[in-house]
């Protein structure tokens, strides 16, 4: 899956304009958050744990508009708690924006 940030690079160039620096600390607080969040499914114990957290990266990717990875999020909480493959996808896609 191609990830395209794009729209995340819209929305911070909407809300600090060309100020290069406030734009690279706020991708660094989206990807932090959504790496947070994607340990948290990763250590989750249980069927809901596992849901919420991907309930929560779901409503971050959609702030930004960030499609693949709400696709990603939902997968995650359409198929097994706990699935590796969905996991490393995550991880792929939150790397691929920082």
């Amino acid at each position: 899956m191609s990830f395209d940030s794009g729209p995340l690079d819209r929305y911070l160039s909407a809300v600090v304009g060309d100020d290069a620096a406030m734009v690279s600390d706020l991708r660094h607080a989206f990807t932090g958050s959504a790496r947070d969040l994607a340990d948290l499914m990763r250590r989750a114990r249980c069927d809901a744990n596992w849901h919420v957290a991907a309930l929560r990266l779901k409503g971050l990717a959609a702030t930004f508009g960030i499609i693949p990875l709400i696709q990603l999020a939902e997968a995650a909480m359409a198929g097994a708690p706990g699935d590796p493959a969905v996991l490393r996808q995550i991880n792929q896609a939150i790397d691929s924006v920082d």
